[in-house]
């Protein structure tokens, strides 16, 4: 990913955090799809070891399965976000990161989760995100992610009154499943559904995908 973008991505989330949270943070209260896909995902990896939920903003989705007693921690880009986070959930680890370099040995998580995380990942860098997740994970690790479903890239310039420098990238659920499939994951399952009301979510389809690391697999 250009430097230049890397550098704005977090800056521009750094000046958005505190409004971030504030609009975002209690958005699973509002969509019950989300909650129901955690549930089943934390029934699967409580227990399993440790569980990294990447880009994981002001901390929710790590929140709700930390309160399913699953072992999870959070990483972010943002020290802003990360600040947020860690003000709101005290009781959860959470690290500054990159997703296209994390700091993890081989083998190191049980499991991932990402929502809306790779919406700033340019099409041209995705399959090194996808290849770094397939490393964290050990043989028979899960992978759940969710994001936009479209085919455009959208540049933001004011989020909330904010000056901010964002390109957020949609992807196609086909799109995502051959990447994911190209680095060796093994899909699981995928769907999409319709955006909840403007008032709970940016108007966007949306798609789950539910991924593993083979067991035969040690790195991609």
């Amino acid at each position: 990913m250009d430097p230049q973008k890397l550098s704005d991505c977090q800056a521009s989330y750094d000046r958005i955090a505190e409004e971030y949270t504030a609009r975002i943070a209690g958005e699973l209260e509002h969509k019950p799809l989300d909650r129901m896909l955690l549930d089943e995902f934390a029934a699967r990896v409580k227990g399993a070891g440790r569980v990294c939920e990447l880009g994981c903003g002001p901390g929710h989705v790590a929140r709700y399965l930390h309160d399913r007693r699953v072992d999870i921690f959070g990483i972010d880009l943002s020290p802003g976000m990360l600040e947020q986070a860690r003000k709101l959930n005290p009781a959860i680890e959470f690290q500054r990161g990159n997703m296209l370099a994390l700091d993890v040995a081989d083998g190191g998580w049980a499991a991932i989760v990402a929502f809306y995380s790779i919406v700033h990942i340019p099409k041209t860098d995705i399959l090194q995100a996808f290849r770094e997740m397939f490393r964290a994970l050990r043989p028979g690790g899960q992978l759940f992610l969710a994001f936009h479903i479209g085919l455009e890239v959208l540049h933001e310039e004011n989020l909330w009154g904010f000056e901010v420098s964002l390109d957020l990238v949609f992807y196609a659920r086909k799109e995502v499943e051959r990447y994911l499939g190209l680095v060796g994951f093994a899909i699981e399952d995928s769907l999409e559904r319709n955006p909840y009301p403007p008032e709970v979510e940016y108007q966007s389809r949306r798609a789950y995908i539910r991924a593993y690391k083979p067991a035969s697999a040690s790195r991609a």
